[in-house]
């Protein structure tokens, strides 16, 4: 047993060197490079039942609209987001809120404390019109065995009067805004009222305690009409619901012709990888679209443990070049989508407080297809040649970290 102890010690001490030591060297090689142009595809408008579903895949394009929205807004303003930059992106966010705040509009704000600790602390500091959550980084409390409690807010919602809302992977600020590709819809119509139950279902969870005594409950005022062709899955840790992966695979199990999706962070567990590769050997063309190399380097070693199960079954794996991938997203025999903020990992999928909107319509899959075709055109197809003739320290490398993979 002693033997065993030090061999499993040996073997964390040495995963923990190889994770810190990818990092910095990734860290260093990174400094002083400017990001390069990608190609993007213009936001498209289709109609979906009583409203209609907008994609954007420019940050500057979709922080537009966004702004826009919250400037012309009446009534109420939800803005959740899992990173708020303090940058000058950031601070137009904030202002545009605070403007709404002073010309009595009810704002509601949530923002993800863990992801924002780099955030200047003079940055949250808000007006007090502005209502504002801060999901602390540490939740659980004195019940520190409740997994329940862990998971993080990593949300990006906006719903602005009940009219318009916004969605999908794009968090705030200003590298966002031009240097990274990322997928986010605009919905009108009865979608808007589900993202406002989201919302304020997180908030009336979670809002925080003063003096005994809880803040006032968000309100729902919202029609309870269901649209058919789009729904919204909704992973709530804290009530253990995760739906998001059983979205996939149920969508993914239904394929008859082809699965298309783009992901940041690729790191599944056996079961979805059977269920991609049950669809390619079944004739389904698979293709997964990821980063050649993201903002997460230790993801993306971890991520490559799956690369020669799924090749030799026939999926395609694209990989991004010369910019950051973010989008959540994927598109099935042409009338299936989905967009939303949820990755294809552990964290995402049985973790996080996430939301994905699923799509079932001709039009929308169309325009889905056609962004991955643009996102296709900007990436190197990695074959199964090539996998296997890798060199031997990369090998050593991920078979090191594969222990890793049920932690992310």
């Amino acid at each position: 047993m002693r033997w065993l102890r030090h061999a499993l010690l040996g073997l964390l001490g040495l995963q923990v060197a190889l994770a810190v030591g990818l990092s910095l060297v990734d860290s260093y090689r990174r400094r002083g490079k400017k990001p390069r142009p990608f190609p993007v595809t213009a936001p498209r408008t289709v109609s979906v039942g009583g409203g209609t579903l907008t994609t954007y895949t420019f940050g500057q394009d979709l922080y537009d609209d966004m702004l826009t929205a919250i400037e012309g807004a009446r009534k109420q303003v939800l803005f959740e987001t899992y990173i708020w930059k303090g940058d000058e992106v950031g601070e137009r966010f904030k202002a545009a809120l605070a403007r709404a705040a002073d010309r009595g509009v009810e704002v509601y704000c949530i923002y993800d404390g863990f992801a924002n600790l780099v955030v200047a602390p003079t940055f949250k500091r808000f007006p007090p019109g502005m209502k504002v959550l801060r999901y602390p980084v540490y939740n659980a409390g004195l019940r520190p065995w409740d997994l329940r409690r862990y998971g993080r807010d990593h949300r990006k919602i906006l719903v602005v009067d009940e009219e318009v809302g916004f969605v999908g992977g794009y968090n705030v600020g200003s590298s966002y805004a031009t240097e990274w590709r990322d997928t986010h819809v605009r919905i009108t119509g009865p979608g808007v009222w589900d993202l406002k139950r989201t919302f304020a279902d997180f908030w009336n969870l979670n809002r925080r305690k003063r003096l005994g005594r809880s803040e006032r409950p968000l309100l729902l005022e919202t029609a309870s009409v269901w649209e058919p062709r789009i729904r919204f899955a909704r992973n709530v840790p804290r009530l253990w619901m995760f739906p998001i992966r059983s979205m996939y695979l149920e969508a993914i199990n239904r394929a008859t012709s082809n699965i298309w999706m783009t992901h940041a962070y690729f790191i599944p567990d056996q079961d979805f990888v059977d269920a991609l590769k049950d669809a390619a050997r079944r004739g389904v063309d698979v293709r997964i679209l990821l980063p050649h190399k993201s903002n997460h380097i230790v993801a993306d070693w971890i991520s490559r443990g799956y690369f020669a199960q799924l090749l030799h079954a026939g999926v395609r794996i694209l990989r991004y070049r010369d910019a950051m991938v973010h989008a959540k997203t994927a598109t099935i025999d042409g009338n299936w989508s989905t967009v939303g903020t949820a990755n294809v990992d552990r964290l995402s999928l049985q973790g996080n407080y996430e939301i994905n909107v699923e799509v079932i319509d001709e039009s929308m899959a169309a325009v889905l297809e056609e962004i991955f075709l643009t996102d296709q055109g900007h990436s190197l197809e990695l074959t199964l040649g090539e996998w296997e003739a890798r060199d031997l320290h990369r090998k050593f490398t991920e078979a090191v970290l594969a222990p890793l993979r049920p932690l992310l």
